[in-house]
This record gives structure tokens, C-alpha cells and sequence, in this order.
């Protein structure tokens, strides 16, 4: 399905929706856009109906000034499933897109079936430990790599995903960045997918911002849904260590630890990924 519009609390957010059956809709991450999700809606879309979308301040939905807060992505996705006419849905996170999701299920259960968290975490700062330094960090680093990608995209690409894939699979594709991985994608899809409706230091500045109001571990408990925790043994973002204090918390969840793989597994190990993933959600 092309691209659509919907109106939601006062924005227009971008979506696409793809196959037919029972929905799920699909959040990304910090600083990406609905096309992350690039190598899971094929495989999702031969079951479920695939609704996946930009985020607020994210590829072509508007990019209002902020502040942003993890209730207010919550409440978009709220509003995206009203417009959409969906009453309930499984629903998917990746990284922030995994927060913005126990937010949405902790404010919004009813709206919500099976859920799945991928390398995330449930707080930037644990209880009544403030993480100031760390965020800000976060912040300028975000703000750097923005700059140089701009300057030299496939080089600077490579070394920031240097952190984000693990060694053996980087080298790869440093050796070829025009290689199809698993049939679907290359390093300069990617960096193509940077290039296109680009963040901006104003989005950085807002999706920052959000991820200073996240921190759901003392809520975690009350969530009754059946949920998948998708975590990989070589993230140094969202560490094995975080996912399983998430999984600790959370009652009926599920925890399993892609082996070989850093943040970015679902391109990395996308047909391991998607195999889980529909599994779970047809169980």
C-alpha cells in the first residue's frame, strides 16, 4: 500500500499498511523512520495486517516543536488506531520504539493483544538514579553523527554502525556496501534511508527529551499481556543485562537472546527475527 495520512492529535503522521488479518502495527527507534521496519514487513505481511508508521518529529509525519514525552507517542499511536478504526492490535517496538511501546500498554492495555519489546530497556535512568551525564552524552553524539554523515555518508554510516552490528557481520559490510543482506537490504539502502527526510538537530533535541520521561520499571509488574522480550547477546546499547531485569518485571513474558547479533538484529538476523516473531504472535 502507498503511503497515507492520518490526522492525530493535531499532527499528520505518515503510515503505510501492508497484507490483510489480524493488526499489528510496528514503532522504530531513535532517529529512524517507518522504513527500518524494512526487512520484517514482507515476511509479517503473509499473516497480519502490517501497519507501520513514522513517529512524531520522524520521516514524513510532522515534526511539531517539543517538548516530546514517551505519553504523548503513546497517545499518538492511540489516535493512529482510532483513525485507523482498530480496537486492538499486537504491537511491536524496536529500541525507543520498544519504550514508547511499554508506555503505550501501560497507559492503554485494552487497546492492546501479544506485545514485543526488541532490544530496549524500561528506564534511561534506574529508580531515583539520575543519568543527566549519560543522556547528554547520548545527545551529542546523536547531534555529531548527524553532521558527518551529511559530509561522507557511507564511511561515517559504517563507523557509527561499527557499535551496532556485531564484528563478523560489520566487516561485511564494510567489504561490500552494495551486498543484499538476507535478500532485502544493502548499506546503501541504508544510508540512502538516512539520507531521505533526514532527522534534524530539532528532532534529536525532542526524541532526547522523551527518553528523559521514560522510566516504567516500578510499573512493569501491573502489565498482564503475553509479551515477547527479543534481546541480542552482543548489544552495547540496550545490554542482555537490561532486557532481563525488563523480563524479571513483567509477569507472562518471555525473554530470548538472539546469539550473534548486536542492536540493530532485525536487519542483522532478520529471517531469525521474523520466524520468532510470527511464532509468538500466532501461538
Amino acid at each position: 500500500m502507498s503511503e497515507e495520512f492520518a490526522e492525530v492529535n493535531g499532527i499528520n503522521i505518515c503510515y503505510e499498511i501492508h497484507g490483510k488479518g489480524y493488526p499489528i502495527i510496528l514503532v522504530h527507534g531513535f532517529g529512524n523512520k517507518k522504513e527500518h521496519w524494512r526487512a520484517q514487513v514482507e515476511d509479517l505481511s503473509n499473516y497480519f495486517k502490517v501497519i507501520r508508521f513514522d513517529n512524531r518529529g520522524a520521516g514524513k509525519s510532522e515534526r511539531p516543536d517539543g517538548p516530546y514525552s514517551m505519553e504523548l507517542y503513546a497517545d499518538d499511536i492511540n489516535a493512529l488506531m482510532d483513525y485507523l478504526e482498530i480496537e486492538k492490535a499486537h504491537i511491536i517496538g524496536h529500541s525507543l520504539g520498544g519504550m514508547i511501546v511499554q508506555n503505550f500498554i501501560l497507559k492503554y492495555p485494552h487497546r492492546t493483544n501479544k506485545v514485543i519489546l526488541i532490544n530496549t530497556l524500561s528506564g534511561i535512568t534506574l529508580p531515583g538514579v539520575p543519568n543527566e551525564k549519560g543522556i547528554e552524552m547520548y545527545r551529542k553524539n546523536a547531534i555529531t553523527s548527524l553532521k558527518e554523515l551529511k559530509q561522507d555518508p557511507i564511511n561515517k554510516f559504517l563507523e557509527g554502525a561499527k557499535r551496532s552490528y556485531s564484528r563478523s557481520f560489520w566487516k561485511l559490510m564494510v567489504e561490500n556496501p552494495k551486498k543484499n543482506f538476507h535478500g532485502i537490504w544493502s548499506v546503501e539502502d541504508l544510508v540512502q534511508e538516512k539520507l531521505n527526510n533526514p532527522t534534524t538537530v530539532k528532532d534529536i533535541n525532542n526524541q532526547v527529551e522523551a527518553l528523559k520521561t521514560h522510566n516504567v520499571y516500578e510499573r512493569l509488574p501491573s502489565i498482564r499481556n503475553k509479551v515477547l522480550i527479543l534481546a541480542a547477546e552482543k548489544d552495547k546499547t540496550c545490554t542482555t543485562t537490561m532486557n532481563e531485569k525488563t523480563h524479571e518485571l513483567i509477569p507472562n513474558s518471555k525473554l530470548i537472546i538472539i546469539e550473534k547479533a548486536a542492536h540493530q538484529s532485525i536487519l542483522e538476523k532478520a529471517p531469525e527475527v521474523n520466524k520468532l516473531i510470527i511464532e509468538f504472535l500466532k501461538s
